[in-house]
């Protein structure tokens, strides 16, 4: 007798959330910048459940300055398995410019996603809403 696969969603929890983060290094960004939504990529690193990323002068520096509300996302996906999860946090995001705090971040295992850039700069999001997703196959007889 065939199984029959379904896929079945299932909604996370913060603490599963957070903990799926811990082992991805890269996400993506979501901000408005000149009135226009945009995405962009980021390598990150949790530091005390915030995320922290390193940016150079621009728009993602200069929208986190200015203490926007930011949404980052990051899914991983295992196409033969047809199953993965995405998590997505909304907060506000700031230049970490306290002595202390800098210098645990600059600590972090973190590198900017362009390297070609001075990114010498870190910016933390803090989790304010934090939600997510796992879709996995299950067989059904």
């Amino acid at each position: 007798m065939d199984c029959e696969q379904r896929q079945v969603f299932e909604d996370l929890g913060r603490d599963d959330c957070l903990e799926l983060l811990r082992d991805e290094p890269v996400g993506r960004v979501a901000l408005t910048a000149r009135a226009l939504p945009i995405v962009l990529p980021v390598n990150f690193a949790l530091l005390d459940g915030d995320i922290v990323w390193r940016s150079a002068e621009g728009t993602k520096l200069n929208d986190a300055a200015a203490g926007f509300v930011v949404a980052f996302e990051v899914d991983h996906y295992e196409l033969d398995h047809q199953q993965g999860w995405s998590v997505m946090v909304q907060g506000l995001a700031h230049v970490i410019t306290d002595v202390e705090e800098l210098e645990r971040a600059k600590a972090l295992p973190l590198e900017p996603w362009a390297l070609d850039g001075v990114a010498d700069r870190y910016v933390c999001l803090v989790p304010n809403i934090v939600t997510g997703m796992r879709v996995r196959q299950v067989s059904m007889h």
